[in-house]
């Protein structure tokens, strides 16, 4: 039973397609991504550019890292597109789990922006260079408009799609890293001390780190296929042993399909038979708007000596 599925392994199959009509595709965030990658390309030229002419290696090491989210918005718009491709004999899932593959990379991309920072604070540190501050200033000024714009644009998706967070918190970061640039430029046009440029760009990579870890835990965490985040095995496991006529709950299983959509199986033993049709929907509507898990399936058994070719 997947939202209108049911699977009555002790008796037959029984698929219906009717009265769950649920669409759980990602939302569509094609716009976003194309604002982004547009005004951040276009940035990461000027900035590169300016960078050179000023000799601020601190905008071009921030036109590294743009150049970087630019190619993680690219692969979270790849994934995001790939996940609505219809299901077909080889990948009966689709290609939904894409999108778990792309927040892994874009954690992955974050970590090697860190230590381009970092290489290059740790150089500053030993080897400070003047540079022209009010440069510095405005060119970073305009990266933080670009990137908080950028980064609003994913802002209604973060909470609920662990793709649309690494594309948020790619914009925020780069938002953070022009500010770091701003201020510094600004303190070393008011004091000339060159150390506040490489201290600030510490105190940079420390947040943009924090961020970072939790992408990659949780991205890592989907990869292996742990139970998502804000759903309890334990509860599931309660709910469905409190339903009238079952037993024992025995085979359960609950994995992210992508960063938007939960799957289950679960084995029921119900002595008394299986309950019918209606059983099964209404077992599916309560898990998909009280637990969050969107593609159930339920096996019902009468007995579990009966078992025979199950999943461990």
């Amino acid at each position: 039973m997947g939202i209108g599925h049911s699977h009555d392994h002790a008796g037959g199959h029984d698929h219906d397609h009717s009265g769950h009509g649920h669409s759980h595709a990602p939302k569509d965030f094609g716009r976003a991504f194309l604002i982004g990658i547009i005004l951040n390309t276009g940035f990461v030229f000027v900035e590169a550019v300016y960078g050179w002419i000023s000799g601020s290696m601190a905008l071009i090491a921030d036109a590294g890292h743009n150049l970087s989210d630019v190619l993680a918005l690219l692969l979270a718009w790849g994934a995001s597109v790939a996940a609505k491709r219809p299901p077909n004999e080889r990948f009966t899932y689709g290609y939904k789990s894409s999108t778990i593959l792309a927040a892994l990379a874009n954690a992955a991309l974050l970590l090697i922006a860190i230590g381009a920072i970092a290489f290059e604070t740790a150089h500053r540190i030993s080897n400070p260079q003047p540079v022209q501050g009010m440069t510095m200033v405005i060119v970073a000024g305009i990266g933080i408009a670009i990137n908080t714009g950028t980064a609003l644009l994913f802002l209604r998706g973060r909470e609920h799609d662990l793709n649309i967070r690494g594309a948020f918190l790619h914009m925020a970061a780069d938002a953070l890293v022009s500010l770091g640039v701003v201020l510094a430029g600004i303190a070393i046009i008011y004091t000339g001390a060159l150390w506040i440029d490489p201290a600030v760009s510490l105190v940079i990579v420390a947040v943009i780190a924090w961020g970072t870890w939790g992408l990659l835990k949780d991205s890592v965490a989907m990869s292996l296929l742990a139970v998502p985040k804000g759903i309890s095995e334990k509860s599931v496991r309660t709910y469905l042993a409190s339903l009238d006529g079952v037993e024992a709950v025995h085979d359960l299983h609950i994995w992210p399909m992508s960063t938007t959509e939960t799957a289950l199986t679960a084995h029921l033993v119900m002595p008394a038979g299986h309950p019918g049709d209606e059983f099964l929907y209404e077992v599916a509507d309560e898990l998909e708007h009280h637990h969050r898990i969107q593609h159930a399936t339920i096996q019902i058994e009468k007995t579990r000596s009966q078992r025979s070719n199950f999943c461990a």
